[in-house]
């Protein structure tokens, strides 16, 4: 099966044209981010204002929770067949709701997380609510933020093969069409093109966190410090 695999994706012919690799691995980013962005657009704000006021924690992250146990499946189901017609629609629906939870409560422990000592000191230096929340809350909270999108993003790219179950692309296509033809090495090609997309979408999250969050909240200035200098060392 993994030579299949290899003659499958050595193949120049499935690289080509509309249902090749190449283009199923750009329809299945596009599903990608496209349901992450409207996740985050959803989840983003309610965290950040649950997180900054403390107020209807229970009821959102309780129903953040709620979403997370539905099944993917059951609920694209579902849609379809409330909707009565099949898509991208309901695809984006089921994997909205997928990826809303992790976001929903990251942003929020992470802004509830931020010490009060240093809020206090923030007011006592005259900022308001909405510089306190910019200028420390988020910068502080950032780390759990990424933290939050990565594992949604991980969710979603990892569901996103359902889109092949209603006439969508995406490499989903080959696990679907590869059990329908018992062609097992096209299904093992989509599987571990899944997997490799899913550890490269993840390393570059892991690239963003490192180039935006501070250097103060990851250690490694403390780090730096403690290294003795070469110079005093060799005196």
């Amino acid at each position: 099966m993994i030579q299949g695999m290899l003659d499958f994706l050595t193949d120049p012919v499935n690289w080509s044209g509309a249902e090749g690799i190449g283009n199923r691995i750009l329809q299945h980013i596009w599903y990608t981010f496209l349901s992450l962005g409207l996740a985050a657009l959803v989840a983003f704000p309610v965290g950040v204002v649950i997180g900054h006021t403390r107020r209807g924690a229970f009821l959102a992250i309780n129903l953040g929770n709620a979403a997370r146990a539905l099944p993917t499946l059951g609920l694209l189901t579902l849609v379809v067949l409330l909707m009565g017609r099949i898509g991208v629609l309901p695809v984006l629906i089921a994997l909205v709701v997928l990826g809303i939870p992790p976001i929903l409560t990251s942003t929020y422990a992470g802004i509830a997380g931020v010490d009060p000592d240093t809020v206090d000191a923030a007011r006592g230096m005259g900022m308001t609510g909405g510089e306190i929340l910019r200028k420390v809350e988020l910068p502080i909270a950032l780390p759990l933020i990424i933290s939050g999108l990565r594992s949604a993003t991980l969710q979603i790219v990892s569901t996103a093969t359902i889109a092949a179950l209603v006439a969508l692309g995406g490499l989903g296509r080959y696990v679907v069409d590869g059990l329908s033809l018992r062609d097992f090495p096209q299904m093992l090609t989509g599987a571990v093109l899944v997997a490799l997309l899913a550890v490269g979408l993840d390393l570059l999250f892991a690239l963003l966190a490192r180039l935006t969050v501070s250097d103060g909240l990851t250690g490694r200035v403390s780090k730096a410090l403690s290294q003795p200098n070469p110079a005093q060392a060799g005196t």
